[in-house]
């Protein structure tokens, strides 16, 4: 039986052979990456891949060995990839243009999700000021709309909430339109159970609010069984139906100064499940810029579904050590099992790590779009 010391001694001198060989094999990739780059080769090929680690797991003694090697060997290819994409990467800011901050005057329109009074009119005046001209949406598609058609300089939406999660509509909505979010803002919710002048909370048999705000007040409805749930568009919608109504017997879930906008008496405060409620909303434009402050980069892109593909994509971020701070997946329309992914990581367009990364994910997904860069809230 051989020493350990002898083992390790042996497997130190490979261990400097292979360092050796992996640096001489990533200058001919070098090499590799500037042939490509005056052909205008891309730089994965697959097909090339899959017959080279057929072949090496073909050269091994044993399965065991055959599939080390085929693991090895993928990663090593996936290194050279990376290393190549820092040659090639695209130095622009992937068509959009830096400013120093966002411009919002009286006379620039502002389209919102909600009535007035409502949670994103509150966040539309956090981010961009109460001087500009606030037109409210029924729907985040005319939102969107407004602000792609030019109607609205900007659009304010909210994205994510703390309890329910994601509003999943919206990265759909980002995907498929030539909008761009800029900035983000989060505002905390306090939901009230608002009625018309002369309501008692004991009198009250139907709840009207946003899908979103019943599940956030769950609990209230947990130990109510009775109240019926009446979903609507938004809360602050609500709160402007259930005021012109005036039936006592109905009541919605809205923010305080939605309530007091519209003439209701709040009933009760706290309905919601969690103190800490907050809502992240984001600034839409159809003009594609980040600040100076930027920190943050959306992303979304498509991939073939097959073993994997998500890691390939990834790992670009890993290489390039941007930390990635979210995930989604939303069905492909039109596409029965397919998913397009939603990805944010800190970092900014003009950063060289940021722009190796998007060149690799570019060249590797069969889909990519750079939604926005923008400064982060939290």
């Amino acid at each position: 039986m051989k020493d350990l010391v002898q083992c390790r001694k042996e497997i130190d001198e490979i261990d400097r052979k292979m360092t050796e060989l992996f640096q001489e094999r990533m200058q001919i990739s070098a090499d590799v990456a500037e042939y490509k780059r005056v052909s205008g080769k891309k730089v994965f090929d697959k097909k090339r891949e899959d017959e080279k680690l057929d072949a090496v797991e073909q050269m091994a003694e044993n399965v065991y060995f055959g599939r080390g090697l085929r693991e090895l060997f993928s990663q090593i290819m996936s290194l050279s990839r990376k290393y190549q994409y820092t040659m090639l990467a695209d130095k622009g800011q992937n068509g959009f243009e830096e400013v120093t901050s966002l411009t919002c005057g009286e006379k620039d329109a502002v389209a919102f999700f909600g009535e007035p009074g409502s949670y994103t009119e509150q966040a539309l005046m956090c981010a961009l000021g109460e001087v500009c001209k606030r037109k409210s949406c029924s729907t985040f598609s005319a939102v969107v709309e407004a602000v792609e058609a030019g109607t609205a300089k900007y659009g304010v939406v909210p994205i994510e909430n703390t309890t329910t999660g994601d509003i999943s509509d919206l990265y759909d909505l980002m995907a498929e339109h030539e909008v761009y979010p800029v900035a983000e803002q989060v505002i905390k919710i306090e939901h009230v159970l608002a009625a018309p002048e002369g309501a008692t909370e004991e009198g009250i048999k139907e709840v009207f609010s946003h899908p979103q705000a019943l599940l956030q007040c769950s609990g209230y409805f947990a130990k109510r069984p009775e109240l019926l749930q009446r979903a609507c568009s938004s809360t602050s919608g609500c709160a402007l139906e259930v005021s012109r109504s005036k039936d006592v017997t109905k009541a919605a879930i809205a923010s305080e100064s939605a309530a007091k906008r519209y003439g209701l008496t709040v009933l009760r405060r706290g309905l919601n499940n969690e103190n800490v409620n907050s809502t992240r909303f984001l600034v839409l434009s159809k003009v594609p810029v980040f600040t100076s402050e930027a920190d943050k980069v959306s992303i979304c892109f498509e991939i073939a579904h097959e073993s994997g593909s998500l890691y390939r994509i990834l790992s670009h971020l890993i290489y390039n050590n941007l930390n990635m701070t979210k995930i989604e997946s939303r069905p492909i329309p039109g596409k029965q099992f397919e998913y397009r992914f939603f990805v944010d990581f800190d970092g900014k367009l003009s950063e060289a790590a940021v722009q190796n990364a998007l060149t690799g994910i570019r060249e590797e997904a069969s889909r990519l779009k750079v939604l926005g860069c923008y400064k982060s809230f939290v």
